[in-house]
C-alpha cells in the first residue's frame, strides 16, 4: 500500500512567516492613524519644540531658536496667569452649570412621563446645538443681546442690564452648546439604568429618594462627573466665540495665545508655544481623568 501524504498546509496570504496573521482591520484603520498623528502628534511636538525656543529675537539675531525656559517663566506674569486662572472659572461654572441643567433635562424628558416625541426633539436639538459655537454663535447671541439687540429693549424695560463684552456673558453663550452636549452624552447613562433595580429597591421598601440615594445615583456618578469634565475641556478650548463676542476684550488663555502668536504689540510666538503647552497639560489631565471615569460607569451601564 502506498503511504497518502497528509495535504500541505496552506498559508493564508495575510499570515506573516512564524507570526499572526495580520487583520485587514488595521488598513481601515490605517487613515485614522495618520490623520492623528499629522494633526495631533506633529502639531504638539511643534508647540513642544517651539516652547524651548528664544522666538523673540529676531530671525538675524544669534540668539534666535536658542534653548531657552524663559517662555515657561513668563506664564508667572499677571495677566498670562490671570488668563488661565479666568479659563478655568469659565470652564468651571459652565462645566456644573450645563452638566446639572443637562442632567435635569434628559431625566425630565427621557424617565419623566412626557410625550416620546419631546424627546426625539430633545435629541435633534441637542445634536444641533452643541455643535452651534464658534463665530455664527456669537453674531447670534450679539442679535439676540446686543445693544440693539432683539431682546434687549424687555431686558431694558425690566431694569436689568447684560454687557456681552463681560465674562457673564461669556458664560452664557457657552452654556448654549454646553447643556446640549452633557444631554446627548448622558441619555445613554440614564437609559442604562434597569427597570428591575427599581423595582428591588421598592420591593425592599425603599422611596424614591432612597432609590437615587442609594442606587441610582451612584451608578451615575462616574457618568456624571465624566461628562462635566467633558465640558470642562470644551469650554477650556474655545476661542472663536470669545473672541468674536468680545474682540478679545476677555482676558482668557486662548485670546493671550492668538496675541502672542499673531499680535502686533505682545508677539512672542515662544509664549504662545508655552501657553499652548499649558493647555495639552490640562486638556491631557481631563481626558484621562474623563477615560478613568468612564471606565468605572461601564461596569454597571452595559
Amino acid at each position: 500500500m502506498t503511504a497518502v501524504s497528509p495535504p500541505a498546509s496552506r498559508v493564508p496570504p495575510t499570515a506573516r512567516p512564524g507570526g499572526r496573521p495580520i487583520s485587514s482591520a488595521w488598513l481601515c484603520v490605517l487613515p485614522f492613524l495618520v490623520f492623528a498623528f499629522a494633526f495631533l502628534v506633529l502639531p504638539t511636538l511643534y508647540l513642544l519644540t517651539g516652547s524651548f525656543q528664544n522666538l523673540a529675537a529676531p530671525p538675524n539675531d544669534p540668539a534666535h531658536g536658542q534653548l531657552t525656559i524663559d517662555n515657561y517663566r513668563a506664564l508667572a506674569r499677571p495677566n498670562l496667569a490671570e488668563s488661565y486662572f479666568a479659563s478655568i472659572e469659565i470652564s468651571l461654572v459652565t462645566a456644573i452649570g450645563g452638566g446639572i441643567f443637562g442632567f435635569l433635562l434628559a431625566y425630565a424628558v427621557i424617565m419623566g412621563g412626557l410625550p416620546r416625541f419631546l424627546r426625539s426633539a430633545l435629541m435633534t436639538f441637542s445634536g444641533v446645538a452643541s455643535n452651534f459655537a464658534g463665530v455664527p454663535l456669537a453674531l447670534a447671541f450679539t442679535f439676540t443681546l446686543g445693544a440693539s439687540g432683539i431682546v434687549t429693549p424687555f431686558i431694558n424695560a425690566l431694569g436689568l442690564h447684560l454687557n456681552i463684552y463681560s465674562k457673564t456673558a461669556l458664560e452664557l453663550a457657552y452654556m448654549y452648546f454646553q447643556f446640549p452636549l452633557m444631554v446627548l452624552i448622558i441619555a445613554p447613562a440614564i437609559d442604562g439604568l434597569r427597570r428591575d433595580w427599581r423595582e428591588a429597591a421598592e420591593n425592599m421598601g425603599a422611596s424614591a429618594f432612597q432609590y437615587w440615594r442609594y442606587v441610582a445615583f451612584p451608578i451615575l456618578l462616574p457618568s456624571l462627573l465624566g461628562t462635566v469634565i467633558l465640558l470642562f475641556g470644551n469650554a477650556f478650548g474655545a476661542q472663536a466665540t470669545a473672541f468674536e463676542l468680545s474682540g478679545g476684550a476677555i482676558n482668557i488663555v486662548t485670546i493671550q495665545i492668538t496675541r502672542q502668536i499673531r499680535g502686533d504689540v505682545a508677539n512672542d510666538p515662544g509664549i504662545g508655544y508655552a501657553l499652548a503647552m499649558g493647555m495639552v497639560a490640562v486638556m491631557a489631565v481631563s481626558i484621562g481623568a474623563y477615560a478613568l471615569l468612564q471606565r468605572r460607569a461601564e461596569r454597571w451601564l452595559r
